[in-house]
């Protein structure tokens, strides 16, 4: 896991977040380029080398010729004084908020855990900001307006909705010996979680989970925070993609903007460079 940059015109110097089988302790190096240490899972990186555009960074796309967003959901990296490393995309970031980043990158496991102020707070940290909910439906919908991103009708595999049939706060809570009544409050934040498998997927793993746009997963993986003060995350996760809207419609309105459970994740926006 190493330094580098994922084009020339990204500028993005930061060390890479975990892949899905990599450990929390992985010992990190610096100097080797991106490419050698990040392989984009299941195609993901050759939508992203057709799709670029010179008006936003290289991980992220022009969506409807006026918003960059990114084409990965986050992940996060930790400043510290001798550089940059990976945060685990496993831990909340409570009392840290201050001390990470996001990045997108393909092929690694997205940032949960997180709340959309501090969301916010790390996408501002990379220059960038929360999308609002009509950048991230148009970026989900795509140029065809579609209701997922890649159709008019749910299939079935394409993104990562599949609904385990144990639900993994379950599963946690009696492997650990939760009490019931922690079992949909503390126990939503277990790190263990998202490493249980057939659960939470690297970025873009699903690589028809997209649109011509070129962005992955904004259909089921993690919820995504957007702009809201009032609290609103949206396209659904790896269990629901239906409770509360099918696909691009599916935005759940009933938790704060400071709440955060394994679920909730998210992804940044900027405005685009202007053409002269």
């Amino acid at each position: 896991m190493m330094h580098a940059s994922l084009d020339a015109s990204a500028a993005v110097l930061a060390e890479r977040p975990m892949k899905a089988k990599e450990s929390a302790t992985s010992t990190v190096k610096d100097g080797a380029p991106l490419e050698s240490t990040i392989a984009p899972e299941s195609g993901a990186g050759q939508v992203f080398s057709s799709t670029g555009s010179t008006r936003c960074p290289a991980e992220m796309a022009l969506v409807e010729d006026r918003v960059c967003v990114d084409r990965w959901e986050s992940s996060l990296v930790e400043l510290t004084p001798s550089g940059e490393r990976p945060w685990s995309p496993f831990d909340p970031v409570d009392g840290n908020e201050r001390r990470v980043r996001a990045v997108s990158w393909p092929g690694v496991i997205p940032q949960g855990y997180i709340s959309g102020r501090q969301a916010k707070m790390a996408c501002a940290a990379s220059g960038k900001r929360l999308c609002t909910s009509d950048e991230w439906v148009s970026a989900c919908r795509g140029p065809e307006d579609t209701t997922f991103p890649y159709g008019a009708q749910r299939q079935h595999g394409v993104c990562n909705d599949d609904e385990r049939p144990v639900h993994p706060v379950a599963e946690i809570a009696a492997l650990l010996e939760i009490k019931s009544e922690e079992l949909w409050t503390t126990a939503m934040n277990n790190p263990l979680i998202n490493q249980l498998s057939h659960a939470l997927l690297a970025t873009g793993e699903r690589s028809t989970c997209t649109n011509a746009y070129g962005v992955f997963d904004m259909v089921g993986n993690l919820h995504e925070w957007v702009d809201d003060p009032n609290g609103t995350f949206r396209g659904g996760y790896f269990m629901d993609t239906t409770r509360n809207g099918e696909g691009c419609k599916y935005s759940t309105t009933a938790h704060s903007f400071g709440y955060h459970d394994y679920s909730t994740g998210f992804r940044c926006c900027m405005d685009p460079e202007q053409v002269d």
